[in-house]
């Protein structure tokens, strides 16, 4: 297996744009990456496209416009982990010596997804675990629950994210939302499932990322902006598995155990982290991914919390771009958008948001969908970026 390096990034900012389909914002987002990387987009060899809503070739749609539709073009629908699993896809492939230098992007349209559906975010024809309750929503305000009683977490230790949160996205121009949040304002907020209220929820959003990779021959030869080595040190997508979707809500295992597959696969501790980009479509979810994530110990989450261990300026700063909660949060499109964070980070091109002397991040996105229920599967997808000399 070869190293594997960023070449370059692009980005949309993200928001509402009833103007544009989702492979619009994923061909601006390539063209970005593309101009980062400082190549010919007809120096691909292979592309993926990751995203959740329309047609099945969107990648084809959107690549052709790059003028590189002649080259293996892969679709990916990974539920909300899709942008991170087109980067695994690719990972694995220069990784694996089948080409030198590939496209992975991610993006979506919701604005187009409800106009011409009518449906947002439901994904089957007749949901009825919808209309039963049972949905994202539904199941936070669950976990919510259990950090409450097992952990001693108050309303104010479970709206620490948001406030976190929307306190660094003012630093970020690519962020929805650019506006400092009060514990007063997200709690006076429309309830959407007690004790969530909307100002705890990610918004939904339109945009995309994509990213650049290839190996280290390519990269010496080709890296004509000066951009500093970035390596892949992990790259893991983990699925749950039935039985561990039916255990502790509390306690994501599939996270754990991606989690400790990428720290093994980089050689690193979770101590070794400077900071992680990790899925926070509600606030509470974010309070409940440390523990498993070996962010801090077992039974101890609230404690980290209250010591603003997690803040832009903490001892391990989490979403200092603004996260899902700030930026939105366009499926498709997050997987790589934390990795396109990542990259900025140890690029030290983050701006107002920049964590000091960053060396090593976590890239996270979950994907889930409930069914009927009682099913649900869930797929974790991480990347851990490392600047290397």
């Amino acid at each position: 297996m070869r190293d594997v390096f960023v070449l370059g990034i692009g980005q949309t900012k993200f928001g509402v744009f009833e103007d544009k389909t989702g492979v619009d914002l994923g061909v601006a987002a390539s063209v970005e990456a593309v101009k980062d990387a400082g190549i010919n987009a007809r120096e691909i060899e292979a592309a993926y496209a990751g995203y959740c809503r329309g047609p099945s070739t969107q990648g084809q749609m959107a690549f052709t416009r790059l003028g590189i539709g002649s080259i293996p073009i892969v679709n990916l629908n990974n539920a909300c982990a899709s942008g991170n699993t087109a980067v695994h896809m690719l990972y694995k492939d220069i990784a694996g010596g089948f080409c030198e230098v590939g496209l992975a992007a991610g993006f979506e349209s919701l604005t187009e997804a409800a106009r011409e559906g009518g449906k947002g975010l439901l994904a089957i024809k007749e949901d009825f675990g919808g209309m039963m309750g049972l949905t994202m929503p539904g199941f936070f305000s669950f976990v919510y629950q259990r950090l409450i009683d097992e952990r001693g977490a108050t309303m104010e230790d479970l709206c620490y994210p948001a406030i976190k949160n929307h306190h660094n996205a003012r630093f970020n121009p690519l962020a929805q939302y650019n506006k400092p949040l009060t514990y007063e304002q997200i709690m006076e907020s429309r309830v959407v499932v007690d004790p969530i209220t909307v100002l705890q929820c990610c918004p939904q959003s339109d945009g995309g990322a994509a990213l650049i990779l290839c190996s280290e021959d390519y990269f010496k030869k080709h890296n004509i902006n000066n951009h500093p080595k970035i390596r892949v040190a992990a790259s893991v997508v983990h699925s749950s598995g039935w039985l561990s979707t039916r255990k502790d809500p509390l306690f994501s295992q599939v996270n754990r155990e991606a989690a400790d597959k990428a720290y093994t696969m980089a050689g690193i501790e979770p101590g070794d982290l400077d900071f992680a980009e990790i899925h926070d479509a509600f606030s509470g979810e974010e309070v409940a991914a440390y523990e498993p994530m070996r962010f801090c110990p077992e039974g101890e989450c609230i404690k980290y919390v209250r010591e603003k261990f997690y803040d832009l300026k903490g001892k391990l700063p989490i979403n200092p771009s603004g996260g899902l909660l700030s930026l939105g949060h366009p499926l498709g499109a997050s997987g790589a958008r934390v990795n396109c964070e990542v990259v900025r980070q140890l690029r030290n091109q983050a701006g107002g948001y920049q964590v000091e002397g960053a060396r090593i991040g976590l890239a996270q996105m979950l994907g889930s969908v409930l069914f009927g229920g009682n099913e649900s599967a869930v797929v974790c997808g991480i990347q851990i970026l490392e600047k290397v000399k």
